[in-house]
């Protein structure tokens, strides 16, 4: 089988396994990457994830990830919403959960499938290797994919595509096969910036640059102990994760539906009362969560989380249940309780 037939065999493949949009493009497509990601690093835009400073060297390379790779499969998997997901937040009594964390965990999703198209991928190539990605290893799937041509990263920083909009989940096969590249996508967002404007935070300091310390994602998933005072106000009623900039995107026009259903929502997870969750202990946490990637962050984090958006609620009759949070043993959760009760009185006085 030459080149040419064994991609073109793939993309079929793939796009029947359920990827809406495959890529290639090769491992030493991004000279640029080794220093964007040092400058994000230097200026300590990426908060408390060492993760992201350390194995630098295989972030910034993905040649020196694995050598021997030749070429980077990139593909696509939707999870389009069903319903308006900036509607929740007018309901303060509610939690705001993000799209993507509203049902069975997308690593495991994704990563069964990427594992059955490598697997076809061998079949057709005896001899060959591969390695698959699903955001659980050092490597920058974004560029990766705006290499393999999927699509753009906006200036929101997440990837944009002119057929999916930007609601997809991206998962990443490095093999030893040598495929003939794709074109890189370029920027299409034009003089849009829809997504900079909604930022609850005013996290993008510029169009392209994100400071994930000021990002609610970031704030609500990977932040270890209190928040900012001066950000908690702005968080509103999202408890993990945030989807703002994604939702108001004008390319979603194009969005296609996700085809899993282990990726739509959940009912009790489209807008959850706060004050239920005010209630989880570690038990019911890991009950309510499991197979979830809610489960990741912990039960402290995530009442943590609800606490603030409570103290946001702008109703006093929470106040009954939070109350309950100021002797939590998790410093965090009782400084966060302390600080929805006083703002709520406040709010009332």
């Amino acid at each position: 089988m030459n080149e040419r037939s064994l991609k073109e065999q793939l993309m079929s493949f793939a796009q029947e396994a359920g990827f809406a949009s495959v890529g290639v493009c090769a491992p030493d497509a991004l000279p640029e990457l080794p220093a964007r990601l040092q400058t994000f690093v230097d200026e300590g835009m990426h908060g408390q994830m060492g993760w992201m400073a350390e194995r630098m060297a295989w972030r910034g390379d993905p040649t020196a990830l694995w050598p021997q790779a030749k070429s980077v499969i990139m593909l696509a998997e939707p999870y389009t919403p069903e319903h308006d997901p900036l509607a929740v937040l007018q309901e303060r009594d509610r939690a705001a959960i993000s799209v993507y964390a509203r049902n069975r965990d997308y690593h495991d999703v994704v990563k069964k499938r990427l594992k059955r198209v490598g697997r076809w991928l061998i079949e057709q190539s005896p001899g060959a290797e591969i390695k698959v990605f699903v955001d659980t290893a050092p490597v920058m799937e974004k560029p990766l994919a705006q290499a393999a041509g999927l699509g753009w990263q906006g200036k929101h920083t997440n990837l944009l595509s002119r057929d999916l909009g930007n609601w997809f989940f991206l998962g990443a096969i490095f093999t030893t096969i040598a495929m003939e590249p794709d074109t890189p996508d370029v920027s299409h967002c034009g003089s849009c910036t829809a997504c900079l404007d909604i930022c609850p935070t005013a996290a993008f300091p510029a169009p392209y640059r994100l400071d994930a310390r000021r990002c609610i994602s970031y704030l609500t998933i990977e932040h270890k102990g209190p928040v900012d005072p001066d950000l908690r106000g702005l968080m509103g009623n999202r408890i993990y994760g945030c989807d703002d900039c994604l939702a108001v995107c004008p390319w979603n026009k194009f969005a296609k539906e996700g085809r899993d259903a282990r990726l739509a929502a959940r009912d009790d997870l489209l807008a959850p009362p706060l004050a239920e969750l005010a209630k989880l202990d570690d038990a019911g946490f890991r009950a309510l969560f499991s197979g979830s990637p809610i489960k990741r962050i912990g039960r402290n984090r995530f009442v943590r989380n609800v606490a603030y958006a409570i103290g946001n609620s702008g109703d006093p009759a929470l106040v009954a249940a939070v109350s309950p949070l100021v002797d939590d043993p998790d410093p965090a959760v009782a400084d966060a309780a302390r600080w929805a009760i006083l703002r709520l009185k406040e709010d009332h006085q």
